[in-house]
């Protein structure tokens, strides 16, 4: 009879979050954590002893996207629908972030970080994925962020008007919000190329937020692009960048001496790039488009070899950026700015759940089996990342078989 609880895995070859393993390996896992992990085939040996043995190409920790907003959706690309979206009663928008988390873990993304939304939805999906009977992602909620009244970011954060708002809101925040979220500046001006509000907080306002957050046993990550704001975060020493377009060298310094991650999120900007016909863009505006996604790049190139922490985020939900699925766009848009493979899946993987403070985060004895199995080596066939066989999350020995997105089988 074979057992429900143990597991062995035979692999070709598998990447363990931060190096490539070019050998077979045995991984036997029981209830649901890595408790060996053996040079070589060992499958005769444990299925003599009863034990399930699974076959596969390569082996990989869980895709994690590090920023998201669950409860939208980024398949509709015309407005009406978004805006209609928007307006939809809680419990629709409820099952909609599900249906994103779903998603997400049939395509290998074992783990999310939710950026924020004003609706508590989701804290309450992050509740629903700690259950072992769920089927979906497991989620890290950013819950509700601070901003300025007035300013951008109604739909993920509240307002602080003073620093006494600032104080009692981050303290009452940080008792259900994984972290806090500030909107420290408005969104990109792509007619003009440029990000041309002020900032919403200045130095000591940021610092405020960063410092209340910490003494609240909280980290802090910043919705922020443009230097002057790029500038007050890195020097306010927030945990996260997320976005930061127009970055330089000098702020990048900053954030390596300070060990602030930066997730860059192409995903939005590359998809009205792609398709500008989606938001009505001219040519002009197209062309601003490109050049700051050709910047972009230069610059997480640019990250990547002075070792400032780097995560893979999309954004989904944002118009194109459908979750799950993007995850692999932002792969190739870190491919195509020169990274190698190996640093950019240590972005989507550990370096995520390392950021995040997970005290296992490569798959190594004692970690919980948190791992997706491919047909092929992505080192050698980038496209098996797009068709997980396999999809393991933490806690469980649930597993996705390959037929379709919403092929997802529980098995404790």
């Amino acid at each position: 009879m074979m057992s429900t609880t143990e597991l062995a895995l035979v692999v070709d070859e598998w990447f363990d979050g931060a190096l490539r393993r070019c050998s077979m390996a045995t991984f036997f896992v029981r209830q649901g954590r890595i408790e060996q992990i053996i040079h070589g085939d060992a499958g005769a040996d444990f299925a003599a002893r009863g034990i399930a043995v699974e076959r596969g190409a390569f082996l990989m920790p869980g895709l994690v996207d590090a920023h998201v907003h669950l409860f939208l959706n980024g398949a509709p690309t015309d407005a009406p629908t978004r805006s209609a979206h928007l307006k939809k009663p809680l419990d629709e928008l409820v099952e909609a972030a599900r249906c994103s988390a779903r998603q997400a873990l049939a395509c290998g993304v074992t783990l999310v970080r939710d950026a924020g939304d004003r609706h508590g939805i989701n804290h309450r999906i992050r509740d629903e994925s700690r259950r072992a009977s769920t089927d979906f992602c497991h989620v890290r909620s950013g819950g509700l962020g601070v901003k300025r009244p007035k300013r951008y970011g109604a739909f993920m954060a509240r307002d602080v008007e003073d620093d006494a708002a600032i104080r009692e809101s981050v303290a009452a925040l940080a008792r259900d919000s994984d972290e806090i979220k500030l909107i420290l500046t408005g969104i990109i001006d792509f007619d003009a190329g440029a990000v041309i509000d002020e900032p919403q907080f200045n130095l000591d306002e940021t610092r405020l937020v960063v410092d209340t957050a910490r003494v609240n046993g909280r980290t802090s990550f910043a919705h922020c692009s443009g230097e002057k704001g790029l500038r007050i975060a890195a020097h306010a020493g927030v945990g996260s960048i997320e976005h930061g377009f127009f970055m330089n060298r000098e702020t990048l310094a900053l954030m390596r001496d300070k060990q602030i991650a930066w997730t860059p999120t192409f995903c939005p900007v590359h998809f009205q790039w792609a398709h500008p016909e989606a938001a009505g863009w001219s040519s002009n505006t197209v062309g601003n488009l490109r050049r700051i996604l050709d910047a972009h790049a230069k610059h997480l190139k640019l990250a990547d070899e002075m070792g400032v922490p780097l995560l893979v985020g999309t954004d989904a939900g944002s118009m194109g950026v459908e979750h799950g699925y993007a995850l692999f766009d932002e792969i190739d848009r870190y491919l195509e700015a020169g990274l190698t493979l190996e640093a950019t899946l240590t972005a989507a993987t550990s370096g995520a759940r390392r950021h995040f403070g997970k005290r296992h985060p490569e798959l190594t004895i004692g970690a919980p089996f948190d791992a997706v199995l491919l047909s092929a080596s992505p080192f050698t066939k980038i496209a098996a990342l797009r068709e997980p066989l396999k999809v393991w999350k933490e806690s469980t020995l649930s597993a996705r078989i390959a037929g379709g997105p919403d092929d997802v089988n529980q098995q404790e």
